[in-house]
């Protein structure tokens, strides 16, 4: 007994000191990986983002977020503006690296190391389920997968490979979808990796649910639907089939009330006056997050500059209404525009 206490006090000393005011976080990086740093416990979620980005040499961090566990929630985005210190409570702080806004043009964006990590987040999405295909769009992602990491084909890749690099989900691996992709992977000889990479997003954007941020809801008549929130604007889906869609353009308001997610919609030319759809959904936590995540697509992808929401006096519960959206897709294409004139010049 006494050994082991002698033992356990000498590991103490020999351990290095902790360095006072800085906190240690786990980031689960989008390719499965884990990455481990130190931050200043007063640090702000952005400033996380910054550095993980940083690591792996990504500058456009503006479609980039990162997601935490909260109260059953495992897809809770953290606020960029507000210390990390305010959301975590245990250390380390685990987090998770996500592509937040998913482009509706993978060729647009500046970087293939962008485009790589965009091609790990919709591997992703394929294997925990939030995305779905047929078996002939596995086979060519799959394929366009394995051009990109391992280059030409010298030989058929057996089904342990294909679960190693995730070409698939495990439930839809069969015999028949190896021999499909081995077929195409074969088909692909001369892709170099980048080429690989945008020609596997160029097929993956076209998937309905392709970027969309999916939350269930029920409507008016108590029928449960899903709401997914996209660069495109809202989609309604009843039993996996798309019900209306709402383009940014026809929407003149999104609000909510405690459970209740209203859009107002502008009037066709055959109507009077505006439209309102309210949708009910679980718990008012729920809703807000939807709110939060329709109003923080829209500003993205549809507005010239970010908006900063002030603080509402004399009422805080409105201090909440933060929005984690630094540059706008505009923004970002203007300034790649000036960096490329910059070099020219």
């Amino acid at each position: 007994m006494r050994e082991s206490l002698r033992r356990l006090a000498s590991e103490e000393v020999m351990q290095p000191p902790r360095r006072a005011g800085r906190r240690r976080c786990a980031v689960e990086l989008i390719d499965g990986e884990t990455l481990e740093l130190d931050v200043q416990r007063k640090a702000k979620g952005g400033e996380l983002l910054d550095l993980v980005c940083q690591h792996l040499g990504v500058d456009e961090r503006d479609y980039f977020g990162l997601q935490h566990a909260e109260r059953g929630d495992p897809r809770v985005w953290v606020d960029l503006n507000r210390r990390l210190s305010k959301t975590f409570k245990n250390s380390p702080w685990e987090v998770r690296l996500a592509v937040k806004f998913y482009p509706p043009e993978p060729a647009d964006l500046a970087e293939d190391i962008t485009r790589d990590q965009l091609m790990y987040a919709v591997r992703r999405d394929l294997i925990e389920g939030r995305l779905s295909c047929s078996l002939v769009t596995h086979a060519l992602l799959g394929s366009y997968l394995l051009q990109a990491e391992l280059g030409d084909a010298e030989c058929e890749v057996t089904g342990s490979q294909m679960l190693r690099h995730r070409v698939a989900p495990p439930r839809a691996l069969s015999k028949e979808l190896e021999e499909k992709i081995n077929d195409l992977y074969a088909m692909n000889k001369g892709q170099n990796p980048a080429e690989a990479v945008l020609n596997y997003l160029e097929n993956a954007k076209k998937l309905p649910l392709y970027g969309a941020e999916l939350h269930c809801a029920r409507d008016a008549d108590d029928v449960d639907l899903v709401i997914g929130v996209c660069a495109g604007g809202i989609s309604i889906y009843r039993d996996g089939l798309l019900m209306n869609r709402f383009p940014w353009a026809k929407l003149t308001k999104i609000s909510y009330n405690k459970k209740c997610y209203t859009l107002k919609l502008r009037p066709s030319e055959f109507d009077e006056f505006e439209t309102s759809l309210s949708f009910r959904l679980p718990a008012t936590r729920a809703c807000k997050k939807l709110w939060r995540c329709s109003v923080e697509h829209h500003m993205f992808f549809r507005r010239a500059e970010a908006v900063t929401v002030e603080k509402v006096r004399l009422f805080p519960r409105l201090g909440s209404r933060r929005l984690s959206c630094r540059r706008t897709l505009r923004q970002l294409r203007a300034d790649a525009t000036d960096q490329r004139t910059q070099i020219t010049a």
